[in-house]
């Protein structure tokens, strides 16, 4: 599952396709990232960083040793209706440039509407309108950038009636539109499998697999009928169980990463946690080929 991330632009990876093993750099993560040698790339959310202060401690010696960190972007409103803010973009660039992104990721959501905050990713509907607004707002952001952009589908509780596409459709209409990337989150797809009924083998099979750049796992609780995506959970069997299915559609080496945030585990739980990432990353027919008879 390699990926050249930049299919038909003129913008280059500064480090190459992504692959192997990555996690989400957070400060309460970073003495047992840092320890680590077997992670290739980490991810880090952009608005949390600096733009003209000092990066923290941790995520700089990251950078000097030349390790891939990607900004991660989470407050641009890529689906809102609301004009894109400049100076967002702007520092989002700027990020991309400190850390020295291979690549920048951000989500199809909105998070503001009519000047007020949201404080999460909402969903955009499956519409043409709707369409055609994240076309014109992802070619303007990637514009700006000085590294490709790669587009995360979020988890959502709630949808929009009366969608005119299925998910994969939309999203692939989209890369297709843009010559963007795509973020797979397989701890999303579950959470619409759950809540929404999205078969998520039928979602895999339709999407556009040379654009996907890397692949998100991360864990969740179900309460009530309705999968959370709380990121503050071990990975689910079921998550993991679509990351074999997604290694083994496109063998290969794979970029996956673990997000977690809050109530981190020890180091052996965390440990143990990357381990099955891993296996589970080397897919069925690959680990059957690798067994000994």
């Amino acid at each position: 599952m390699t990926t050249d991330l930049s299919p038909n632009s003129a913008r280059h990876s500064r480090h190459g396709p992504l692959r192997g093993l990555g996690i989400g750099w957070r400060p309460e993560l970073a003495a047992f990232i840092a320890d680590r040698t077997d992670l290739s790339f980490v991810e880090v959310i952009a608005e949390t960083l600096p733009v003209h202060r000092p990066l923290p401690a941790g995520l700089d010696r990251l950078v000097e040793r030349g390790v891939p960190v990607i900004a991660h972007g989470v407050g641009l409103g890529l689906g809102g209706a609301d004009p894109l803010q400049p100076t967002r973009v702007a520092q989002l660039a700027a990020i991309a440039d400190r850390v020295r992104a291979p690549l920048v990721s951000e989500h199809v959501a909105f998070v503001r509407a009519a000047g007020l905050e949201a404080g999460h990713l909402l969903p955009v509907p499956r519409t043409r309108d709707a369409l055609d607004v994240l076309v014109a707002n992802v070619r303007a952001v990637c514009a700006e950038l000085p590294v490709p952009l790669a587009l995360e589908h979020p988890a959502a509780l709630l949808r929009w009636a009366d969608a005119e596409f299925g998910d994969a459709e939309f999203l692939t209409e989209l890369v297709e539109r843009t010559d963007a990337l795509l973020l797979l989150d397989l701890a999303n797809l579950h959470a619409d499998r759950i809540n929404h009924g999205v078969d998520p083998h039928r979602f895999l099979a339709a999407l556009p697999w040379e654009r996907i750049a890397y692949i998100h796992v991360a864990g969740g609780i179900e309460r009530a009928g309705l999968y959370h995506d709380t990121h503050t959970h071990p990975v689910t069997r079921e998550v993991l169980a679509l990351l074999r299915e997604a290694a083994d559609r496109h063998p290969g080496p794979a970029a996956v990463m673990l997000e977690r945030d809050g109530r981190y585990p020890s180091v052996r739980e965390l440990t143990g946690e990357l381990d099955a990432i891993i296996t589970a990353a080397a897919g069925h027919t690959r680990a059957t080929a690798g067994a000994t008879p």
